[in-house]
């Protein structure tokens, strides 16, 4: 018995080490997250070196900032990752914390020199989402968000594996 003993220790230890090795080469750590959304485009950044770059769709509103619920705009600024949100309609949700303080301040100057209606909202719930194959038709991009950022359901579940809750995220035109 003792002779089998040896064998099973090592076999234990070896499986043991094998199960904590990652199962795929380690990614670098994601600091920043970049959108441009001109170029339709969204990059991941460790530190300056970029480490990804994959198509969105965004939102039909336009260039420019989102100035309230509603306009179908992608908003522009320096934002974070904040936290994966629970949605009914999207396999994962990476909610941006949209509206910062640019944001309410400039809301709050157009509704006060009357640009906006009395009753407009400043919004909120934008994301980086995963969309169904449907809104990929043939590979192509078509602005379809309410204002999030889309991209297909694998490519959102790689780069949610790939950040933290507070990730930066700067939107550009």
């Amino acid at each position: 018995m003792p002779l089998l003993a040896k064998p099973a220790i090592t076999l234990a230890i070896a499986t043991l080490a094998a199960l904590s090795r990652p199962s795929h080469p380690t990614s670098p750590h994601v600091t920043r997250v970049r959108v441009v959304k001109s170029a339709h485009v969204l990059e991941l950044y460790a530190g300056e070196r970029l480490i990804e770059r994959d198509p969105v769709a965004i939102g039909p509103g336009g260039a420019g900032p989102k100035l309230r619920e509603g306009d179908r705009v992608t908003p522009v600024g320096h934002y974070h990752l904040a936290a994966r949100h629970p949605s009914e309609h999207f396999h994962i949700f990476l909610l941006v914390d949209y509206p910062n303080q640019t944001d309410r301040e400039r809301f709050a100057s157009l509704k006060a020199h009357g640009d906006l209606p009395r009753d407009a909202h400043i919004g909120g719930d934008v994301g980086v989402h995963g969309g169904s194959p449907s809104s990929w038709p043939d590979g192509k991009i078509e602005d379809w968000t309410a204002g999030c950022i889309a991209v297909d359901d694998a490519t959102i579940e790689r780069i949610a594996a790939r950040v933290k809750d507070g990730t930066a995220l700067d939107i550009e035109d």
